[in-house]
């Protein structure tokens, strides 16, 4: 394609049935977005809502070469609607790229816009500024820090361990750069709070809970790096059900409680759900038997793919299988020099796993992968997937879905394009609207 704007026209005319959100989305989140200085905020102290990197960097380019969005952040997410495609409301996750052909950037009466290949190709909304992110917590540490929000306010998402314990070439995934993020944000003399204290962690939700007076945040999810030995002297089924523990102690049904951790032993699992956790998301990453071990290197030496599966599918026993939600990481299927040659082996390869699950009731879904550039398969990639692998995906993903008869899963707020919150893939925009029942 001679430009961007061909490439995605293309797609959308030969994929009808993918919402045209969905496509400029997807480009988005695999590819990254620019953003001019007037489209940046004012950190903390402005009227929208900074990008917190809340787990990882999102971003293509480590902070000291994001140049003044280092600096002035960039929003947490935007919001597309309207322009030449007439796209409904769309949220998007930020991943900062300084060379993307897509701009953020005002037009000369200072309303914000979304530039392609010099035209401007939607309208954008920032998210405003929470009034809970407004009040400090008693020790001077910020709610951003502790408890930030995402998917337009519908998530709280807690990062309670701020590194993982899988280190080093032979142990870290190759495409995640959990460690690194954590070390860029201390190098920049950034607060970035590596275990968050229970009370801390309380005491940001009590702001939250006080301030958030149209009830936006519905779900929290616990999650951080995995856990080998133990931290505090808790194991990692302790570690992270001790939150969830206090949290629905303190505040009863207030929030869909979800955690984010290794796929576990029974037992451990049990006290998840003892604990009070309602969703369960024991990531599988990639599909691929080869591949997960190329790319999970520390998962396949501490528990292997057989039995990380086999664990996935006994957890559905405890939580029932609509709550057990595994991740995967759509696009490092096609990352070099180990991965697909081909969209249609990549495609053939993960529409195998969706199967696998689904079958089982179990509905996976997935991150647009974000080669972060200080990660061996970021390094190796820095263009990411190709876009018809994302849009494809989109479609063998609600075929599959269709096939074993299952619903949008709980926890992720509204499907259906227009609808979707879930801002770091198109999934949950590419479901039909009529799905709603559980959100």
């Amino acid at each position: 394609m001679d430009s961007r704007t061909a490439l995605i026209e293309d797609l959308m005319e030969r994929f009808p049935h993918v919402p045209r959100e969905a496509v400029i989305k997807e480009d988005l989140l695999r590819g990254g977005v620019a953003f001019d200085a007037s489209a940046l905020s004012d950190n903390e102290s402005g009227e929208v809502k900074p990008k917190s990197y809340f787990i990882f960097s999102f971003d293509h380019g480590t902070l000291p070469e994001l140049g003044e969005a280092a600096l002035r952040r960039p929003p947490e997410e935007i919001i597309l609607t309207g322009g030449p495609y007439d796209l409904r409301r769309t949220v998007v996750s930020v991943r900062v790229n300084p060379a993307s052909p897509y701009r953020v950037a005002a037009d000369d009466e200072g309303l914000l816009g979304l530039y392609l290949d010099g035209r401007r190709i939607t309208d954008v909304g920032v998210p405003p500024m929470p009034e809970y992110y407004r009040h400090k917590l008693s020790n001077g540490k910020s709610v951003m820090e502790v408890a930030p929000t995402i998917q337009w306010g519908y998530l709280i998402y807690l990062t309670v361990f701020r590194v993982c314990q899988y280190f080093g070439a032979k142990e870290e995934c190759q495409y995640c750069d959990i460690n690194h993020n954590w070390r860029q944000h201390k190098a920049a003399g950034r607060p970035y709070t590596g275990v968050k204290d229970v009370e801390e962690v309380l005491e940001a939700l009590e702001i939250i809970d006080r301030y958030d007076t149209q009830k936006a945040s519905t779900a929290y999810t616990l999650t951080g790096g995995a856990i080998t030995k133990t931290v505090a002297g808790r194991d990692e089924a302790d570690f992270y059900g001790h939150y969830a523990k206090a949290i629905e102690e303190r505040f009863p049904g207030r929030w869909i409680g979800k955690v984010v951790a290794q796929a576990l032993p029974r037992d451990d699992v049990q006290r998840f759900k003892d604990y009070g956790v309602q969703i369960y998301h024991p990531n599988y990453e990639v599909w691929d038997r080869r591949l997960f071990e190329l790319y999970c290197p520390g998962k396949e030496r501490y528990v292997g793919r057989d039995e990380w599966h086999k664990r996935i599918l006994d957890s559905a026993e405890i939580f029932g299988a609509r709550n057990v939600i595994p991740n995967f990481v759509a696009g490092v299927e096609m990352a070099e020099p180990f991965g697909f040659g081909s969209v249609d082996e990549a495609i053939a390869s993960t529409t195998e796993g969706l199967r696998f699950f689904m079958s089982h009731g179990i509905t996976p879904r997935f991150t647009t992968w974000c080669p972060e550039p200080t990660t061996p398969l970021g390094k190796a990639n820095p263009q990411g997937a190709p876009l018809e692998y994302h849009i494809r995906l989109l479609q063998a993903y609600r075929a599959a879905m269709d096939e074993f008869g299952l619903s949008s899963p709980p926890g992720y707020g509204p499907p259906g394009p227009g609808r979707a919150v879930f801002s770091v893939s198109s999934f949950m925009d590419s479901l039909p609207a009529q799905d709603a029942a559980t959100v």
